[in-house]
Parts: C-alpha cells; sequence; structure tokens
C-alpha cells in the first residue's frame, strides 16, 4: 500500500520551489532584524533534508561566494544557530542545523539578559533612581527581569511540549 506520504518521499524536490522558500524565508528572517546572508544560509540549511551542508553546496544553492556563506556561518555559529563539524575523513568543514535551533537560540539569550540587566543596574545607580532617565533605565531593568524569567517557564513548557509529541529527546 502507497500512502501519501511514502508518495510525497518518493518525488524528487522542485528545487525552483525550495529555492523561493528559502528566499521568502530568509526575507522574514531580514525584516525581524537578521543580517540577509546569514538569514538566507539558514534557511537553506533548514530546508536542506539533512540540515548538513557544506561551503559548496550553500554557494552554489544561494548562488554566492565561498567569502559570503563563511560570513554568515561565522555569525550563525556565534549565535548558536548553526555548529560546524569536520567531515569525516576530510578537512573540509559542513555546517548543520539542528531540530532544537529556535530553542538553543533563546536559550542563549538567557546569558545576554543576564549581562543587560547588569548593565541596567548600573545604570540606575549612576542616573539615579528618581530622576526621569532613572526611572526609565528601572523599568527597562524590570522588564527584561520579567522576561528571562518567563522565558524559563515557557522554555520548561516547550521541552515538556516536544516531549509529548516526539518522546524524549
Amino acid at each position: 500500500m502507497v500512502t501519501e506520504q511514502t508518495t510525497a518521499a518518493q518525488q524528487p524536490r522542485d528545487e525552483d520551489a525550495v529555492s523561493a522558500f528559502v528566499e521568502r524565508f530568509a526575507a522574514q528572517l531580514v525584516e525581524a532584524g537578521m543580517t540577509r546572508m546569514p538569514a538566507r544560509v539558514f534557511a537553506a540549511l533548514l530546508s536542506s533534508d539533512s540540515g548538513v551542508m557544506t561551503s559548496a553546496e550553500l554557494g552554489q544553492q544561494l548562488q554566492v561566494s565561498p567569502a559570503a556563506v563563511s560570513g554568515a556561518i561565522r555569525y550563525l555559529a556565534q549565535v548558536n544557530m548553526v555548529s560546524r563539524e569536520r567531515e569525516p575523513g576530510s578537512r573540509r568543514e559542513r555546517y548543520r542545523v539542528h531540530s532544537n535551533q529556535w530553542y538553543e537560540a533563546l536559550t542563549n539569550r538567557d546569558q545576554i539578559l543576564k549581562r543587560w540587566e547588569h548593565t541596567l543596574r548600573e545604570g540606575v545607580v549612576s542616573l539615579g533612581p528618581d530622576t526621569g532617565a532613572g526611572r526609565r533605565m528601572s523599568e527597562t531593568l524590570e522588564f527584561f527581569q520579567f522576561l528571562e524569567k518567563e522565558l524559563a517557564l515557557l522554555m520548561e513548557r516547550w521541552r515538556e511540549h516536544r516531549d509529548r509529541l516526539h518522546g524524549a529527546a
């Protein structure tokens, strides 16, 4: 018996449709604040069946130079959206997007929030808590403290939800 899923899995990918998706999703990531080339590379990796591509494969798919891919990968690795790994038996690197990349990227923002909170506390003291600027700084600090607490709770709920859907990771 051939199911719809089996039939779809056996059909070759429509590379034009994939390319259009990559560019559309990358454009939405750019609208959200990501730089264009990292957005395109991330979308290409995310849309690959294996989630793994080499620099040459990314360059070919996106029609960009190796330098453009390298810069995009450097950024994406810094924000923990992709990882680098060596191709077995080769000196060539390949780049992987993980199924939990959004979780990891958001969780790693926790470190940034902590640094911002520390700096904002210093700002409140420097500006004076009773000044207009000090009050704005204090409210910003309270917002980031709230966000940090809620993000931790949200990530825990996501792990539980994911485990229910896909089994424990």
